[in-house]
């Protein structure tokens, strides 16, 4: 991810979902957030670049490689950035709506008093 990048709703949701189980599979994580596992791949990759996450990986008891995916304070701190954005976002879509709301019910009562 460029410095320029810009976060989607589903990079939070994906930080959340490794903050809250690290030991999720990229696998889980598509099927969880409805993406692609190609995109999950890409963005855990764009988190590893930018120093959000840090990956180790253990054997599990089936001998296959799996990975733990650990927030760095870094990406906890971006984690809380990206929740702030997230709110103030859906705050200005609300009251948006809510104008709106308020609107058309004026226009609903001044034709009712026609």
């Amino acid at each position: 991810m460029k410095d320029n990048f810009q976060y989607h709703d589903h990079h939070l949701k994906l930080l959340q979902l490794l903050d809250e189980n690290p030991h999720l599979s990229q696998r889980d994580a598509s099927d969880v957030l409805g993406l692609s596992l190609g995109k999950v791949n890409y963005i855990l990759k764009a988190f590893l670049d930018k120093g959000l996450i840090k990956m180790n990986n253990f054997r599990n008891n089936k001998n296959k490689l799996s990975y733990t995916y650990l927030l760095t304070p870094q990406g906890i701190e971006e984690k809380a950035r990206m929740t702030l954005h997230f709110y103030e976002k859906k705050k200005k879509e609300y009251e948006e709506l809510k104008a709106e709301v308020e609107k058309l019910g004026e226009r609903d009562l001044s034709n009712e008093l026609l």
